[in-house]
């Protein structure tokens, strides 16, 4: 059975180096090399399927480990949802046949394919005379690779491909060299050949080639010493004589038979090879990186045939390597160019930009025009730039272009020809060029880099400080060669102590000088060409904490229209000043970000930066506001007990968008939490803008940051003596303390919040903390007090007039209710709590209500509508990406199946509940599900179901809630 290889999902996968997946563009990790090795089990059939045994053998071998099979589902789980985030049996790309799997593949999107479809293609045009076309493609695959087949993966069967594969590879690089030999590029090759010969001594193609291309050179008796070098290794180590092909090959070179000679140029095309300017500058000695984007940029330069001249615009802020990528690819693709390399500084940077007129001057000059035979004009220069280089491999390198109207006049017309431009401007008006956008280096490339300068091994002996300095730099390429530099020329350094010398951040980009290098003056050259309003921008959006700033926000910060603050960073991102990770996103290269920094300290009045953040951190909390209120329609804390907002906030679609922002913005609303606690002034707003993040608090992720934006308004409330402020930064970190099983804790801090809210008269502060208290009692096992503090809590809400409060209150106490034998208030309860969150609105809300009542319908014997309960709960939290609540939901559904004896059902939803739940980390829902698993494993796997029952008991003494002692006796 062969599965039909269509992708539903824009997928890409490679194996010609180290396996790498793709999903809309973005890289994924594979995960652990046992996963890879399945990956690459799979990718490697092209869609045919593949037992479970089959694949347990692809990874393990013939001594695969106990419970293999397992191991394996649990890997192909885990590249389920991998390759497909969010979607539900059944999957559509890594599809379940019989015991086994098998990957639906789209056309092209695996590497390894698409270069033997461009080998066979090559082998038909060759067959058909083609013979240029046939080297293109060949190219065009040889490119695909990027390094050892499979790397990493472990496995006899990625061993057995990753052999089969090299072997391909060389065969298509000698096909390759074969027609370069044909098409008379000999001269081009034998740098190549020799060190694929030396690599490969024993394989005699490659010697042959290598004799021919030396004896067309004219290097008749290195190419007979080839021969006798490859006679004495073969005898030596094999005890044989070379074969026929290459004997006969020796043979003819011996009596000096000719080869055929290339087609001779015709004269005026030999009377322009005389003038073959080689204007590059020397390759960097100590390149390092970038291996992938340099053979792509290649493949875009050499790529033919074409119908107009190769262009590639390389762009970048200061100091992020565009000149050395620029030459490093250049001095690797020259040969490809015989008829020359032309080259020049554009200084688009600087404040005297090169002008195009004598730029051409110069050009045609080196291309063999008299000075007194170059035209005057513009115009007229670059028509003769164009005669001169039309039907001539000449490769031009244009560096640090301003922009597009300065290299327009300096193209050439024929597309024999190349171009490669680099400038800090991303120069989008260029037709038919090919633009990268170049970044910092990966962390790997900075450390290989540095390693080149000062040495691996001192770098080595110093992990966790090298790590730290090359985080200070940013990973910025001049920024690491400086700190490189520093630590070469002074062997007494240790890398700790460069480290301490960076870390004081308003004196980091002092010390990132070097010589003549230096960050600072790299970044200069980027601000003296902004205008005023650009300046002002580039100053004030960076005095914002967090890694980005949207465009509302920045509207905000600046004080402008929406629409004109865009068109702002639109043109900073331009010029390389800010990044655009997305659409409507802005970021500074942290190095960038202290340079604006340093220019707003200086440039900008105290007070003007002072109203700047005080226009974001209430944009933040009139934002935050608007967004909670769509999600939580009637929580009258949040529409009465908050301080008012000094400028207008973001409006959104509805709730969706609204709890979207919160996800998106989350790691900028800690920062300007953090940012605003330094100042008295504005940490009540800090505490009430915490307030509002409660709804990434209830999804289960983001707690470890909500806990310290919360002990930071407390230390900082501490300080300024603000009760009003500790008060409910106390009562938000009960929150997060109740979500993460610590009950003791969140009791404590919840008594301190409590008695803060009386003291000041913070109604709404007392009547969560009373709530809060309430369900911390219920869960420590503590029903009467329980049922008190709900009640006390209910009184409040309703006295406040807040229906939100009251209905949370009444869906909680339900609960308690029932555990105390009240089974009738119990229902009366939950349904009123339900029924009030549905008239008030809010999906979320209403999900806890179906939530809580589902629990008591349960607890009443009405078990199959607590069921239908706790479905339509889970798809409520499922749709607005409440993973905890979501989890804790399908557990309810499990646990009401094992009650119905539905011995399936019931431990498929304890699988899925425990999978949800050890994604958010609730210790106490994972160890409930654990238990119910074990119940439906009671009669088939005693043994397995007390093992289960023995980690959920685990848990629950981690946890020290009264679930342990009913749990105890069970496996004792």
């Amino acid at each position: 059975m062969e599965v039909s290889p269509v992708s539903p999902v824009p997928l890409s996968f490679a194996v010609l180096g180290p396996p790498r997946v793709w999903r809309d563009g973005e890289e994924l990790s594979p995960g652990p090399p046992q996963q890879r090795a399945l990956l690459a089990a799979l990718l490697l059939r092209e869609g045919r399927p593949a037992t479970a045994q089959e694949l347990v053998n692809a990874v393990w071998g013939e001594e695969p480990p106990r419970r293999a099979v397992g191991a394996l589902r649990t890997y192909a789980s885990r590249l389920r949802r991998l390759l497909e985030p969010g979607q539900d049996a059944p999957y559509r790309v890594l599809v379940s046949v019989g015991d086994g799997y098998a990957l639906r593949l789209a056309a092209g999107s695996l590497d390894a394919t698409a270069f033997e479809r461009d080998v066979a293609a090559a082998d038909q045009a060759r067959s058909q005379g083609r013979t240029a076309e046939a080297r293109e493609l060949l190219r065009s695959a040889l490119a695909r690779w990027h390094g050892e087949p499979l790397a990493g993966v472990p496995g006899p069967y990625a061993r057995a491909h990753r052999i089969r594969l090299l072997e391909r590879r060389l065969a298509a690089v000698e096909a390759r060299l074969e027609l370069d030999l044909e098409l008379g590029a000999h001269a081009g090759i034998i740098s190549e050949l020799t060190a694929l010969v030396a690599e490969h001594p024993l394989r005699e193609r490659l010697h042959g080639l290598l004799m021919l291309a030396l004896h067309r050179a004219g290097r008749h008796a290195e190419a007979l010493a080839v021969y006798a070098e490859t006679r004495r290794t073969l005898i030596e180590d094999l005890g044989i004589e070379p074969g026929q092909d290459l004997s006969d090959l020796h043979q003819r070179l011996l009596t000096d038979v000719p080869e055929p000679a290339p087609a001779r140029p015709p004269a005026h095309a030999q009377a322009q090879l005389a003038h073959a300017p080689a204007q590059l500058p020397g390759d960097v000695p100590d390149f390092t990186g970038r291996a992938r984007m340099v053979d792509d940029l290649r493949t875009a330069l050499l790529a033919g045939p074409r119908r107009a001249v190769a262009l590639v615009a390389v762009s970048g802020a200061g100091g992020v390597g565009k000149t050395a990528l620029a030459l490093h690819l250049a001095h690797r693709i020259r040969a490809e160019f015989p008829d020359g390399q032309l080259y020049i500084d554009l200084h688009g940077a600087g404040c005297d930009p090169a002008d195009p007129h004598p730029v051409l001057g110069a050009f045609l000059q080196a291309l063999g025009v008299e000075r007194d035979a170059i035209p005057a004009g513009v115009d007229e220069r670059a028509a003769l730039y164009r005669t001169r280089l039309a039907g001539r491999r000449v490769l031009v390198l244009l560096d640090d272009a301003r922009d597009a109207r300065q290299v327009r006049p300096l193209l050439p017309g024929s597309p024999s020809c190349a171009v490669l431009i680099t400038s800090r401007s991303k120069l989008g008006g260029l037709d038919a060029a090919r633009l990268l956008d170049l970044d910092v280096m990966e962390p790997a490339e900075a450390l290989a880099l540095a390693g080149r300068i000062v040495g691996a091994d001192r770098l080595a002996a110093e992990p966790a400080a090298t790590g730290a300095l090359l985080a200070a730099c940013g990973h910025l390429p001049l920024a690491v060669r400086i700190v490189a530099a520093r630590l070469a020329a002074r062997p007494s350094w240790t890398v700790a102590s460069l480290v301490a010398r960076l870390a004081d951040r308003r004196r980091r980009l002092a010390e990132l000088r070097v010589a003549d290098l230096a960050v600072e003056a790299a970044f200069r050259l980027g601000y003296n060409q902004l205008g005023t309003a650009q300046r002002r921008a580039f100053r004030l959006l960076a005095l914002a904490e967090g890694p980005t700033i949207s465009r509302d926000a920045a509207a905000a910060l600046l004080g402008l229209p929406v629409l004109d603050t865009e068109e702002l960073c639109e043109s900073l991102v331009d010029v390389s000043m800010l990044r655009s990770p997305t659409a409507g996103r802005y970021r500074y290269h942290d190095l960038l970000k202290l340079y604006a920094r340093q220019h707003a300290d200086s440039d900008e009045a105290p007070e003007e930066r002072a109203t700047a953040l005080h226009r974001l951190f209430h944009f933040h909390l009139a934002t935050a506001r608007t967004a909670h209120l769509l999600i939580n329609p009637a929580d009258g804390r949040a529409r009465n007990a908050l301080l008012p907002a000094a400028v207008p906030g973001q409006a959104f679609d509805g709730p969706d968008a609204a709890r979207d922002w919160f996800f998106v913005e989350a790691p900028g609303l800690f920062a300007t939490i953090a940012q605003a606690v330094h100042t008295r002034d504005l940490l009540p707003l800090a505490a009430d803008l915490l307030l509002l993040t409660d709804t990434l608090v209830n999804s289960g992720v983001h707690a470890k940051e909500c806990e310290r934006a919360a002990y930071a308004v407390i230390d900082a409330a501490w300080e300024h003596r603000d009760p009003r402020s500790e008060g409910r930064a106390h009562a938000h970190l009960g929150l997060i303390y109740y979500y993460a099983d610590r009950m003791d804790d969140t009791a404590a801090v919840c008594e301190v919040a409590l008695r803060r809210g009386r003291e000041t008269a913070d109604v709404w502060l007392a009547a969560d903390a009373l709530g809060l208290l309430g369900r911390c009692a219920f869960m420590k096992g503590r029903r009467e007090e329980s049922l008190r503090r709900h009640i006390e809590a209910l009184d409040a809400f309703r006295k406040l007039g807040d229906r939100y409060g009251e209905a949370s209150t009444l869906s909680a106490l339900s609960r308690s209710l029932l555990a105390l034998g009240r089974a009738d208030e119990a229902l009366v309860a939950a349904e009123r709590g339900l029924s009030l969150h549905r008239e008030l609105g809010g999906p979320h809300r209403a999900g806890y209500g179906l939530y809580q009542l589902g629990i008591v319908l349960d607890g009443l014997g009405r078990t199959a509508e607590a069921v239908s309960c706790q479905q339509e709960a889970a798809e409520t939290f499922r749709m607005r990406r409440n993973r905890q609540w979501e989890g804790l939901a399908i557990f309810r559904i499990a646990e009401a199946r094992l009650r119905l004896d539905d011995l399936p059902g019931a431990a498929r939803s304890a699988r899925e509940a425990l999978r949800v739940l050890q994604e958010t980390g609730h210790a106490w829902g994972q160890g409930q599900a654990l238990r119910v698993l074990a119940g439906t494993l009671d009669g088939s796997d005693p043994g397995q179901a007390r093992a289960l029952r023995q980690q959920a008991l685990r848990l629950f003494e981690l946890i020290h809630v009264p679930d342990a002692d009913e749990l105890r006796t069970l496996v004792t």
